[in-house]
């Protein structure tokens, strides 16, 4: 159980900071904004108060340490996927990874956003209260895909370094 623990730990850290490298090199060549991460933890900073949905979150009262809250669990969400992804594929997968099973997992990973993160933030589900439902659908589909083909590439680093 602790190889599977491991072997996520640098997947999930590895696909995330895929995820985020994808999405600085979006934001600096063509200018598109990524999510906001203060605002992921403004929103989990409010579940304990009993509040899930936000119309929407930029307008609920910050909280403390917000962004920090935001990029932990991004990273924490990213480890848990990987867990789930080596679940599901058998820890043979490390030993020839490959990108088809990743992307694939990443892509499905979607799912979380659009049924839980966006209603949650007041974007409704899959974005349907966002002005350019469509545009946001597609960054979230390119991000999620984007993660999955960072679990390819640091399942071949993790290969090839242990």
């Amino acid at each position: 159980m602790s190889a599977l623990l491991t072997d996520a730990l640098l997947l999930g850290l590895g696909a995330t900071a895929f995820m985020d490298i994808v999405a600085l090199l979006q934001k600096r060549l063509l200018g598109i904004p990524s999510l906001n991460y203060a605002m992921v933890g403004r929103w989990l900073g409010h579940l304990p108060k009993g509040r899930f949905i936000h119309r929407p979150i930029g307008e609920s009262a910050p909280i403390q340490a917000e962004m920090a809250l935001g990029w932990l669990a991004h990273y924490l969400i990213g480890i848990a996927f990987a867990i789930i992804f080596l679940v599901l594929v058998g820890p043979n997968w490390l030993a020839r990874p490959t990108l088809i099973a990743a992307l694939g997992f990443g892509v499905i990973t979607v799912i979380a956003p659009f049924l839980i993160l966006q209603p949650g933030m007041g974007a409704g589900i899959a974005a349907r209260k966002t002005p350019q439902p469509t545009t946001a659908r597609l960054r979230s589909l390119f991000a999620h895909a984007s993660f999955g083909a960072g679990l390819w590439v640091a399942g071949i680093l993790v290969m090839r370094v242990l």
